[in-house]
C-alpha cells in the first residue's frame, strides 16, 4: 500500500491516505520516494489562491481535483517502470522534473511545457511528492544527481531550476555586479548557482535577520536590511547609481518597487516571487531608462538538464536545508505560512 498526505479541502489539514500502490504502465516509472522539498508555492497551493494586490485574489482551486497530495520537490529511486520504459533501472537514484505538459501544444513542442495551458505538473496539478510512492510518465523526466545528497537534490527540482532560469535571463544584462532580493528558498538557491556561475559581485538584500545572517555567511560581497530607511540609498551606493542586473526572489509590491529604484539605465529587473502585490510603473521612466521587466517561471527540462550537470560537477554549494518526517507535511507549510524558514524544510519518507 502507498501512502500519502492529502487535503480533502482548501486550507484544511493534511491527512495521512492509504490506497493501493500504483503500477506503470507503457514508459512510466514509478519513483519510491526518498525526499520531498516544501516550496512556498506549496503553501499557496494549499490555500487556493495568490495575492494579485489591490486586495485581489488569483483563485486556483479549480485546476486539481481533491482528496490532492501536494509536494513537487522529489527525490527518489526506480521502484518499477513500464514495458516501454528505457535507459532506467530499477534502483536508480534520480531526482524528478515535475513540470510536465500535455506533450501537444505549442509550448510542449517548443521544449517548454513547464508553460503548458494543459499541464500534468507533479504536486501541482496531479497528485505530488507529499507521497511513499509517485508514478513519473517518462524516463526523460528523471535526472542523475551524483554524489549530492538526496535531501538536498530533490531542492534542484523547483528552487534550484527556478533560480537558474532566472539567472540566465538575466545574464543578458550582467556587468560586474548583481542584486538579488529576497534569500528565502529559492534566493537562497539563487545565490549559490550565481556563486557557481558567473564571476560577479553579489549584493543580497532581505527582510530576515536570520537570512541576511545565512546570505553573509554564504560569501556574498555585500547584504542590504530592506527595512532600513535608506535601503534604496545603500543599493545605489553600492551598485554607484545602480545594477544593470537586478533579480526579485521576493516578488512582493515592495520588493519589486525596490529592485525597480535599483535597475540602471539599459538594465533588467527579473521578478520571480509569488508573495504577492503590484508594481506601479512610471512610463516614461520605462522608456527614458530603456529598462526591462521580466517575469520568470520556473525553468525548462533542457534548463533542468544544464542545472544538474552543473551540480554533479561540484561547484554549487549547498543551500541550508533541515530535514523532517513526511508526517510533519502540514506543520512545515504552517512554518513556512510564518516566514521564519531559512533555506528549505525538506521532508523524508
Amino acid at each position: 500500500m502507498m501512502k500519502s498526505y492529502q487535503f480533502r479541502e482548501y486550507g484544511e489539514p493534511l491527512g495521512p491516505v492509504e490506497r493501493p500502490t500504483p503500477e506503470p504502465a507503457g514508459a512510466e516509472v514509478l519513483v519510491r520516494i526518498r525526499a520531498c522539498g516544501v516550496c512556498h508555492s506549496d503553501l499557496h497551493l494549499w490555500q487556493g489562491y495568490f495575492e494579485m494586490g489591490g486586495g485581489r485574489k488569483l483563485d486556483v482551486r479549480a485546476v486539481r481535483e481533491l482528496p490532492f497530495t501536494l509536494g513537487h520537490e522529489i527525490v527518489g529511486e526506480v521502484a518499477a517502470a513500464g514495458p516501454d520504459a528505457e535507459g532506467v533501472d530499477v534502483g536508480d537514484a534520480r531526482v524528478v522534473f515535475p513540470w510536465i505538459g500535455c506533450g501537444a501544444c505549442d509550448f510542449c513542442d517548443s521544449g517548454r511545457e513547464h508553460l503548458c495551458h494543459r499541464p500534468r505538473a507533479l504536486g501541482t496539478h496531479v497528485d505530488g511528492g507529499f507521497a511513499d510512492h509517485v508514478i513519473v510518465p517518462h524516463p526523460r523526466y528523471l535526472f542523475d544527481f551524483g554524489n549530492v545528497a538526496p535531501e538536498l537534490a530533490c531542492t534542484y527540482a523547483c528552487s534550484g531550476l527556478t533560480a537558474y532560469s532566472a539567472l540566465r535571463k538575466a545574464e543578458r544584462w550582467l556587468e560586474d555586479q548583481l542584486v538579488i532580493i529576497g534569500a528565502g528558498g529559492v534566493g537562497f538557491a539563487g545565490i549559490q548557482i550565481a556563486r557557481a556561475l558567473f564571476d560577479a559581485e553579489l549584493i543580497v538584500v532581505e527582510v530576515d535577520d536570520a537570512k541576511l545572517d545565512a546570505a553573509r555567511r554564504a560569501g556574498v560581497a555585500h547584504v542590504v536590511d530592506a527595512r532600513d530607511d535608506d535601503a534604496a540609498r545603500q543599493l545605489k551606493r553600492l551598485t554607484k547609481g545602480g545594477c544593470t542586473a537586478v533579480v526579485d526572489f521576493a516578488g512582493s509590491s515592495a520588493s519589486a518597487a525596490l529592485g525597480f529604484r535599483t535597475v540602471a539605465k539599459s538594465g533588467g529587473l527579473v521578478v520571480v516571487g509569488l508573495l504577492g502585490g503590484s508594481l506601479p510603473v512610471p512610463l516614461p521612466l520605462l522608456v527614458l531608462k530603456d529598462l526591462a521587466v521580466q517575469g520568470s517561471d520556473l525553468g525548462s527540462l533542457a534548463e533542468m538538464g544544464e542545472l544538474m550537470a552543473l551540480v554533479r560537477s561540484g561547484p554549487v554549494d549547498p543551500i541550508p536545508y533541515a530535514t523532517r518526517p513526511m508526517a510533519e507535511a502540514e506543520a512545515s507549510l504552517r512554518d513556512l505560512e510564518g516566514g521564519g524558514v531559512v533555506g528549505r524544510i525538506v521532508l523524508t519518507a
